[in-house]
């Protein structure tokens, strides 16, 4: 029997050819994936907090090295550009010219002050994500870049993405993807509360 997966809303289901990536032939379930998922991104998390100051946070070669440590013992595709269309994300054949034009823009941002700093980690971070760069994990390694983006590039602090809410989980992603769908629109003032309660 193989890996059975399940998917909450919004969640970008993995293809066959996909899911053969798998490291740890073991894994049956969604609930065990998730949980070696979980202890690979936090030795990334380690790493990436051994870390006194990240000088190229904003660059292609940063992202892919992030993604490839946040599930590079679970995946063999991981810090792999994704080569297969998904429900949503931009055409796999220009993700690497997007994301080039992703950290131009962010550094022009940065650089000219066109928007807050919060404002600057959120735009990037979402903008990141409508990309989808990976097979998987892509929210999750947008939000850490929008982290480190205000620890590293602002010296703010990261963002709780609503752990300090007292709501629970299921509400709290339907709150995280609706303050999405606003950024869709131009509107990232419920997605910088969001990232901030």
């Amino acid at each position: 029997m193989g890996l059975i997966l399940t998917y909450e809303e919004g969640q970008t289901p993995l293809d066959p050819e996909q899911i053969n990536g798998l490291k740890i032939k073991t894994i049956s379930t969604q609930q065990q994936l998730n949980e070696f998922e979980q202890t690979n991104i936090n030795e990334a998390l380690k790493w990436l907090n051994s870390k006194r100051k990240i000088k190229a946070v904003l660059s292609e070669e940063f992202m892919i090295q992030l993604h490839k440590r946040m599930l590079g013992m679970v995946w063999k595709w991981a810090g792999q550009f994704r080569r297969t269309e998904t429900n949503i994300g931009i055409d796999w054949t220009r993700i690497s010219m997007e994301l080039r034009l992703l950290v131009d823009d962010a550094n022009f941002w940065v650089e000219h002050q066109t928007y807050l700093p919060e404002e600057i980690a959120i735009r990037f971070k979402h903008r990141l994500v409508s990309i989808h760069c990976f097979p998987n994990g892509n929210g999750r390694h947008s939000r850490i870049m929008a982290d480190l983006i205000a620890l590293h590039v602002f010296g703010l602090n990261k963002f709780s993405w609503g752990n300090s809410s007292l709501v629970d989980s299921s509400e709290q992603r339907k709150m995280y993807l609706k303050a999405l769908q606003l950024a869709d629109n131009g509107d990232f003032s419920q997605l910088i509360k969001f990232a901030r309660s």
